[in-house]
């Protein structure tokens, strides 16, 4: 049988992102471009975002085309945030905009999906869990930190939030920190190094209080920014150390409540900050431990990508 693929398109504020697989799911061409953020600041405005998405792309699909001469079956595009009537950013404009304008200049189909959605597909379909049909799952990234029940369906998933933060994410605790201490944004690879390579922790921080999985981190994020302001000397890397200890606490707890409320025991951890190969390690062997089966990225697609979105558009035509 000849191959058939399908072409993904996700445009985040982080990252542009372009993907084809084919109709086996493996992934024939996966392209990611951070948005450039000047130095010292926290994260671009949409119109910004938007303005860099429209100038990627194309750069982007002409490298795509230099290492891929097949023509999709189908364009799948990330629409929107969350599965859920109301969810919007103006980011993914960019991606719906050059998706529909391929897909009616291909004649070939056009389908939107969710970033979240698209999250969840990417880890799952490349794990032990890609037939669970009932989850739980993490989605822990630069903008959003949810617990979620995750249900398939037909087109994509029926998703719950049952936990999460009241407030900011973990990615933006994260990303601020690193910002404050001098390192570009996004920060969350570079601190993740530095938490990995580290030994010992600072003890300045507060344990993250969780209840009924909802927490709020708008409190260690203003310990943390104080501790960076002062004139005090202080080691930076006990002080990541730290915080992602924190951090992976906070995550531990949040399931393991979650898993009583829900009664599920399988949880898929999505998401920019659940790539952090300090937190999985903590994580993991506590959620082990409690009897959870945790199920984390090893193909490099728990960041912002668009193989998640091509693989859902493959899962409603091809299934």
């Amino acid at each position: 049988m000849n191959n058939k693929y399908i072409l993904g398109i996700d445009t985040s504020n982080y990252k542009t992102s372009v993907a084809v697989i084919d109709n086996d799911r493996n992934i024939v061409c996966d392209i990611r471009r951070f948005l450039k953020v000047k130095h010292g600041e926290k994260g671009l405005r949409q119109s910004d975002a938007l303005f860099q998405h429209v100038k990627n792309i194309p750069e982007m699909m002409e490298e795509l085309r230099e290492n891929f001469d097949g023509t999709p079956e189908a364009i799948a595009y990330s629409s929107k945030p969350r599965p859920v009537e109301g969810s919007y950013m103006p980011v993914f404009l960019a991606g719906e905009s050059f998706a529909r304008s391929m897909g009616a200049a291909l004649c070939i189909p056009v389908m939107d999906f969710s970033h979240q959605e698209g999250h969840i597909e990417a880890v799952r379909e490349y794990s032990e869990m890609k037939d669970e049909k009932h989850f739980m799952a993490c989605h822990f990234s630069g903008g959003t930190t949810e617990l979620l029940e995750v249900k398939e369906i037909k087109n994509g998933y029926e998703i719950d939030i049952i936990g999460g933060s009241k407030d900011i994410s973990f990615g933006q605790v994260i990303d601020r920190a690193g910002v404050a201490l001098g390192f570009d944004f996004p920060a969350g690879e570079m601190l993740d190094k530095i938490a990995l390579e580290t030994i010992d922790s600072s003890d300045v921080l507060t344990p993250i209080k969780v209840k009924d999985a909802w927490l709020n981190l708008s409190g260690i994020d203003t310990q943390v920014k104080n501790h960076i302001s002062s004139n005090e000397e202080f080691n930076t890397n006990y002080l990541v150390h730290e915080l992602f200890k924190k951090t992976a606490d906070a995550m531990t707890k949040m399931v393991l409540q979650g898993a009583e409320k829900s009664g599920l025991e399988k949880v898929i951890m999505a998401g920019g900050v659940s790539s952090s190969r300090f937190i999985r390690n903590i994580v993991a062997k506590k959620l082990n431990a409690a009897g959870i089966e945790v199920c984390f990225d090893d193909n490099d697609v728990s960041q912002d990508n668009a193989v998640g979105t091509a693989l859902l558009g493959g899962r409603k035509i091809w299934r």
